[in-house]
């Protein structure tokens, strides 16, 4: 055994149950696709000031949660603790917004790092899938995202989750209703830390999930009261978008987002089978972050859908997906020309896409099968000297224990009919 395990908070994604997590993320990113959404990839770390501007001082994310550090350059980096500020940065840098065709729609998938206290499903590393919708101030862009979001969640068999949905304001009407809350907040019993960030932005205090302060928070303004006539006209035809596709959500006044750049829409998605962490997901609109981190004005909006979160809503509702087998045709040879013949039919079945593997180390009959059974595999070719003198392997299926003698020559061809 080495003498190293993974770094505390972290996890190795190993077969079989890394295969869950590549089917989880493939179903999210499929209705993207869909829906015109293209791929982009970011550096795993970014200029910690890049998370300082979009995501806000004062969020636990970089005060207490960010990985930070100084190169022998001189570069103050930060590993990515979200996806938003590097992907609209990327989009910036490549000038995709000049190109005359925005929103500009991309998806993302990676892995992301914050300093949190580990517990399940609560990771210093953890894995998401995002997308963002950039350029354009569209209701119709965040019910779709919604909608999206919904699909892919259902694809998977889900159920068991809601859809909270919530206006933040915007820079007309927000300042009014974060002087309300500044006022109600200062006679609440907080703590000092706590008792700071009502100055610096009150609406960190709302999204705090300690007990002691949730219970201080009944009969805190409300958001709604304080909309301007143009983000309630907003606000409702994304209701009214969701409500026609069929999707259903609830309306939470109280909910707010863990970061700063978020403005109007804002949303979550929970699953009741997760106890108190129970957001799988969430999203909104940030209107402001492209001005924030020195680009043009670009209203904006996108989510983020947590993979390990999504892993456990499936097992809490019992749900096992239906994964492609990794093996379909397993070979063993049994002799030096049985182990030419059959390696050159692997390598002909991979060709035509068919998941075929070999039994290498030179194992005899028994601990060859033995590997054949572990891989999963439908079929199993078998092939000794006294076969290949016939012109003949031994196909067996593994379902049903059927075995009989097939042509060399037809092997292949059979395996695909099989197959189907």
């Amino acid at each position: 055994m080495s003498t190293f395990k993974a770094p505390k908070g972290t996890y190795d994604l190993i077969p079989p149950d890394s295969a869950k997590y590549l089917a989880v993320r493939e179903a999210i990113a499929a209705p993207l696709r869909n829906s015109g959404y293209g791929y982009i990839e970011t550096p795993g770390f970014e200029n910690v000031e890049l998370f300082a501007r979009g995501v806000g001082e004062s969020t636990d994310i970089v005060t207490k949660e960010m990985y930070a550090f100084e190169t022998k350059g001189g570069d103050k980096l930060a590993l990515r603790p979200e996806g938003t500020a590097s992907v609209l940065r990327a989009a910036l840098e490549a000038n995709l917004h000049k190109a005359g065709n925005l929103p500009v729609k991309l998806w993302y998938s990676g892995s992301y790092y914050r300093y949190e206290r580990p517990q399940k499903g609560r990771y210093r590393h953890f894995s998401q899938v995002g997308a963002e919708a950039i350029g354009a101030e569209d209701p119709a862009l965040d019910a779709e995202l919604i909608i999206l979001a919904d699909q892919a969640y259902r694809s998977l068999g889900l159920r068991n989750f809601r859809i909270l949905l919530n206006s933040l304001g915007d820079k007309e009407c927000r300042p009014v209703y974060r002087s309300a809350l500044q006022d109600f907040l200062r006679g609440l019993d907080l703590d000092e830390d706590t008792r700071h960030r009502i100055d610096i932005n009150p609406l960190r205090v709302l999204d705090d999930k300690r007990e002691s302060v949730q219970k201080q928070l009944d009969g805190a303004p409300l958001l709604r009261d304080y909309l301007c006539d143009a983000c309630k006209a907003y606000h409702e035809e994304v209701r009214e978008l969701i409500t026609a596709a069929g999707v259903a959500f609830e309306d939470d006044p109280k909910l707010v987002r863990g970061l700063d750049y978020y403005t109007r829409t804002t949303f979550e998605f929970v699953h009741d089978g997760l106890g108190s962490q129970s957001a799988v997901g969430g999203g909104g609109r940030y209107d402001g972050l492209s001005e924030m981190i020195g680009g043009p004005a670009l209203p904006s909006v996108g989510w983020a859908l947590g993979v390990d979160r999504t892993v456990l809503a499936l097992e809490a509702e019992g749900i096992e997906l239906q994964l492609p087998a990794s093996t379909s045709v397993f070979a063993v040879p049994l002799g030096e020309e049985a182990r030419r013949v059959l390696f050159a039919k692997v390598t002909e079945l991979r060709k035509l896409g068919v998941a075929a593997d070999f039994a290498y180390g030179g194992k005899g009959l028994k601990g060859a099968m033995k590997n054949a059974n572990r891989s999963g595999a439908r079929f199993t070719i078998v092939a000794g000297e006294r076969d290949l003198a016939e012109g003949v392997v031994q196909l067996k299926d593994m379902e049903s224990g059927e075995q009989v003698a097939v042509g060399v020559n037809e092997i292949v061809a059979e395996l695909e009919s099989r197959l189907g």
